[in-house]
């Protein structure tokens, strides 16, 4: 079973990983040179392509008719790559609309200096009293530019829209006019080149110059699923702990693969002999309970293996060769109580990635309450999950979607610490 179509699979994982770079000739080739715009076409295009390459993520491990083990690495690695081009596709498009949106303004703030004040006071809406400079005392920045513009209401147009209305009417302005609207217009400028920056402190990384093909494949490599322009690096690499991780990751391996033959193949097995040899339902639901209770601890070591050997060695070996300092793959999951504080300490890079696509984008993109978009991202996380069964067992069972949707209400009601630890416990053991 684990012999069969290695190379293929090997193959085809590279192919795959190759192929993310389709999001990166979004970016560059199409949004950036502006043929298309990444909220009209862009986003189109984008989700289309992540529509297919799952689809032939899935459809290649139907059409090889992959043993269990192919298909669960083959089918992760490819949720893993598509998250990787959601993050990348989506947080540069973004940054497309603030570059030009910045552009723009330089483009008004050239052709404001080009205007001569006129001496008399002016009669062109808007005039200064009617323009909020208190946030001009503040250093510019990404943060203070949205929460800028989160304190705009609806009603009324913000001061820039206003102020680039005036400059674009042709109306004569006032000294004290062009000269506070030149102050606000630079600020807007510097906040939103602040917000180009993201989290880069080396000149040159900003967007647009991040959208290197180099850049792109650094970071399909890197232990993570959210796009930064710019990540914490270490200096050197340890190549003892580089090889303590490997060693761990192939001993954690051969240890999973013992007790799968020894433990739970047997049992297994037995299921089938018994089902083959037409043995009644009503003498097999009775063995069942005892299979059961000879499966549990097997699973539990196989779940919990399973966590150490991603989480643990894969991550940390990946992220010691890139010279990925950020190492936070994840928290103190074991001391938790409650169902969301497991979610967010054991998958750090997962949560991080629904926190930020999933989550904030459905209350920022769709307009819903914190209540709604957690249900959202929740019922996102069970489908995903539900694919990943369904690929393994070819049948649509929905239990597992049924399940995590369990945990929504324990989530939103905000139980008491004890009810909540007694809830988080069976359905950890319901888990297992």
């Amino acid at each position: 079973m684990f012999q069969r179509d290695v190379l293929v699979l090997l193959l085809a994982d590279g192919v795959m990983c190759g192929l993310t770079g389709v999001s990166w000739v979004v970016q560059a080739g199409l949004v950036r040179r502006g043929w298309v715009r990444w909220e009209g076409w862009g986003w189109v295009l984008q989700n289309v392509w992540q529509t297919a390459f799952i689809g032939g993520v899935v459809g290649l491990t139907l059409l090889r008719d992959w043993p269990w083990t192919h298909t669960v690495f083959f089918v992760l690695h490819g949720l893993v790559m598509l998250m990787k081009q959601h993050s990348y596709a989506f947080y540069n498009g973004y940054l497309s609309t603030v570059y030009r949106q910045r552009e723009q303004l330089l483009a008004k703030l050239k052709l404001l200096e080009s205007i001569s004040p006129v001496s008399s006071p002016s009669k062109t809406a808007p005039p200064v009293c009617d323009i909020s400079t208190s946030h001009l005392a503040k250093i510019p920045s990404a943060k203070g530019y949205e929460q800028r513009r989160r304190s705009v209401s609806d009603e009324k147009a913000p001061d820039i829209d206003r102020i680039v209305a005036a400059i674009d009417s042709g109306e004569p302005l006032d000294q004290e006019q062009v000269h506070v609207f030149e102050r606000v217009l630079k600020w807007e400028v510097d906040a939103l080149s602040d917000e180009l920056r993201g989290k880069s402190t080396k000149p040159g990384r900003e967007y647009p110059n991040n959208l290197t093909l180099r850049n792109h494949y650094e970071y399909i490599v890197l232990p993570t699923v959210v796009y930064e322009l710019e990540y914490p690096r270490s200096e050197s690499i340890n190549w003892y702990y580089a090889a303590e991780k490997a060693a761990a990751c192939f001993g954690v391996i051969f240890v999973m693969i013992m007790i799968s033959q020894a433990f739970i193949y047997p049992v297994v097995m037995d299921t089938v002999r018994m089902k083959e040899a037409g043995v009644p339902l009503a003498d097999r639901f009775r063995q069942f309970p005892w299979m059961l209770l000879d499966l549990i601890f097997p699973f539990m070591m196989e779940y919990l293996l399973s966590w150490y050997l991603i989480w643990e060695t894969i991550l940390n070996f990946l992220a010691e060769l890139t010279y990925f300092a950020d190492r936070s793959f994840y928290d103190a999951w074991w001391n938790c109580v409650s169902w969301d504080q497991f979610a967010r300490d054991w998958n750090r890079p997962v949560h991080n990635f629904l926190l930020r696509h999933v989550y904030h984008s459905s209350i920022s993109a769709m307009k819903v309450d914190k209540h709604t978009a957690t249900l959202i991202t929740f019922f996102l996380s069970a489908c995903v999950h539900e694919l990943v069964m369904w690929c393994i067992f070819k049948k649509l069972r929905g239990y597992l979607l049924f399940l995590q949707m369990c945990q929504l209400p324990v989530r939103l009601d905000r139980p008491s610490p004890l009810s909540s630890r007694v809830v988080f416990f069976a359905g950890c053991d319901v888990r297992r």
